[in-house]
């Protein structure tokens, strides 16, 4: 995944010395919209939309109207924003490290003691220092958890960790990548896949060994518990 850069409405405002009250306007005429929300819903924007404000901004003092400034984008488009262009926009929603980790049931300590050691990256940054992680990373942190009951050391769940991740960014954008690359890495993620599988095997049936012998002994307990009751003081 890419780690990008994005800004707050206060940050952008800042950066590219808008007045707030016109970005909220160009969001409404939908001549600029937020690449994604915080999990408070604050709207965070991309930190490289300089081009396309200064656009915006020339051909309002050209006198184009909103209606005129969207078609104007529409039929032609604005530089470095129509190039970039694949497919419809998608607005996602971001969580601070905080938010992950309520999501997730840890404490934020562990989410950055993962992050530390490799095992997670955060999606975006905002320019004031928050971490922001995609949706996806709430599957992924409880998958680390799963791993870790399983026995696996911070190491292995690396390992797996960064297969994750290549796998979300082929499916995102295979081309982007050598095929040689590709095959190489799937190969391996075939592999990592049939010992998971194995030991999950083995897991399974340790647990049902274990769920045997604990509803016999459960049982067995309950059954001197009344046997101890109905003994005389």
């Amino acid at each position: 995944m890419n780690n990008k850069t994005v800004l707050t409405r206060e940050e952008f405002v800042c950066k590219f010395n808008v007045l707030e009250t016109s970005l909220r306007e160009w969001e409404k005429e939908k001549l600029l919209k937020p690449i994604g929300y915080a999990d408070d819903k604050s709207p965070l924007y991309a930190d490289d939309a300089g081009e396309r404000i200064k656009h915006i901004q020339r051909l309002n003092e050209l006198g184009y109207g909103a209606d005129e400034i969207r078609t104007i984008i529409k039929k032609v488009g604005l530089p470095r924003i129509a190039e970039k262009r694949e497919g419809p926009a998608r607005s996602e929603k971001f969580l601070t490290v905080g938010n992950l980790a309520e999501r997730v049931g840890l404490s934020p300590r562990t989410i950055k003691h993962w992050e530390d050691k490799g095992i997670i990256e955060p999606d975006m940054r905002s320019e004031g220092g928050f971490r922001l992680y995609s949706g996806v990373y709430v599957y992924l942190c409880e998958l680390i958890r799963d791993l870790q009951l399983f026995g696996y050391t911070l190491e292995e769940i690396k390992v797996i960790s960064d297969d994750f991740r290549d796998f979300l960014a082929f499916q995102n954008d295979l081309e982007a990548f050598p095929k040689n690359d590709v095959s190489r890495k799937l190969e391996a993620m075939l592999k990592e896949i049939e010992i998971l599988l194995e030991k999950m095997d083995l897991l399974e049936n340790g647990i049902g060994r274990w769920e045997d012998l604990l509803k016999k002994k459960k049982k067995e307990i309950m059954n001197l518990k009344n046997k101890n009751q109905k003994r005389k003081d």
